[in-house]
């Protein structure tokens, strides 16, 4: 035994560097990989959006560009989002809830700016906005506009920014979050 262990002496360094490398390889498990799956391909659409979450994304399905500020997106003068209605919506209606602001830009150039929207086509009252500030808009739907798993929401300004050499957008207002609240 002991002519076998001198035998292996110049050896031992590279079997105990081989014994490392081959080890951790033998007792690794496969861990489960949790990835976020779009709202949308896992069935659920969310009732209420932050628009800034990156799985919302699939939801804002027109005129919302990309996120800024970890908080925020601007939107063009026309833009959508698909939502699911609150539960018991379909019987007893629900409130649309839009947080926006109106930058100070836009009511220097445009003075005022006016917003509109529809749920599945039914038509809310606009409001007006001739402030720079922050801003709720909420409408109350009736239950009539939120039948179904999913509800198109359309929004749209009266005026906007155009593109300019620096910014090719067209830029309306600034939007954190949409959604419905349960009445």
């Amino acid at each position: 035994m002991r002519r076998l262990v001198r035998g292996l002496e110049p050896w031992a360094p590279l079997l105990l560097i081989l014994c490392v490398l081959v080890a951790p390889s033998g007792c690794k498990r496969k861990k489960k990989r949790v990835a976020l799956e779009p709202i949308v391909q896992s069935g659920a659409l969310a009732t209420m959006l932050d628009v800034a979450d990156p799985r919302a994304q699939v939801q804002l399905t027109k005129g919302f560009y990309d996120v800024e500020s970890n908080a925020w997106r601007w939107t063009a003068d026309t833009f959508s989002a698909s939502l699911r209605p609150p539960r018991f919506a379909a019987e007893k209606g629900a409130k649309l809830v839009l947080k926006l602001a109106v930058p100070d830009v836009v009511i220097q150039k445009l003075k005022s700016i006016q917003l509109s929207a529809a749920v599945n086509g039914l038509n809310l009252t606009p409001e007006e906005y001739t402030k720079p500030g922050e801003y709720t808009y909420s409408r109350d739907v009736p239950a009539t506009a939120l039948a179904g798993e999913a509800v198109k929401v359309d929004f749209k300004l009266d005026k906007s920014l155009p593109p300019t050499a620096s910014d090719g957008r067209v830029l309306g207002i600034i939007v954190s979050a949409i959604g419905f609240e349960a009445k």
